[in-house]
């Protein structure tokens, strides 16, 4: 058992190294387990087939940023909306975890961001979009039910899901170092609840 475990995690680590430098469509499981030192079969044995590998190398990751994000989102939307304020600096602490979390395993999710093609991971930025846009609207619902004579401006809840997704994968993509990550992203997410307050409730 312990060593099908370990040959289980030398070729979850080959294939890791493999989809970062070709992405899935190109990646070969004939290099994946000649690197771990064992035959495509063993591939077959524990994943199935490649995308199953795939999944493997970034199932994980993904999986946590998801629960952090749900976490969030409940606690969102247990919010007061008729107590409805922003202050600088009172989501540093969701910041910190958002980044603590992607950053546990950045090769991870920067193989699902930018070696999915072909996987049945292509697409993941759309769907953290879709994700974020349902959740922004429950949000949204709740504003007009403290607020009946207000209203939501529908674009602006759409065009700022797409904002809030690509300023975590611009960050993620483009800078290295964890600590950096979390000092540039707060003043991004202020600029995004300051954007949400100002411009999508009316």
């Amino acid at each position: 058992m312990d060593n099908e475990n370990e040959r289980r995690k030398k070729l979850i680590l080959c294939a890791k190294k493999e989809f970062m430098e070709k992405g899935f469509e190109k990646a070969s499981l004939r290099a994946i387990s000649a690197a771990a030192g064992l035959t495509t079969g063993a591939v077959y044995f524990f994943f199935k087939d490649k995308n199953g590998l795939f999944g493997a190398v970034v199932d994980q990751p993904l999986q946590r940023f998801l629960q952090v994000i749900e976490q969030h989102f409940s606690e969102d939307l247990e919010t007061d909306m008729a107590d409805l304020k922003h202050i600088s600096g009172d989501h540093d602490d969701v910041a910190e975890m958002i980044i603590s979390v992607l950053y546990s395993d950045r090769d991870a999710l920067l193989i699902l961001l930018e070696k999915a093609s072909g996987s049945s991971y292509e697409g993941i930025v759309d769907r953290f979009v879709e994700l974020l846009e349902k959740h922004n609207t429950a949000l949204a619902r709740n504003y007009l039910a403290a607020y009946p004579d207000k209203r939501v401006n529908e674009y602006m809840l759409h065009w700022l899901s797409h904002v809030q997704v690509s300023a975590f994968v611009h960050l993620l993509t483009h800078v290295d170092d964890k600590e950096r990550a979390v000092k540039e992203i707060k003043p991004v997410m202020d600029m995004l609840v300051e954007s949400w307050m100002n411009y999508v409730l009316e």
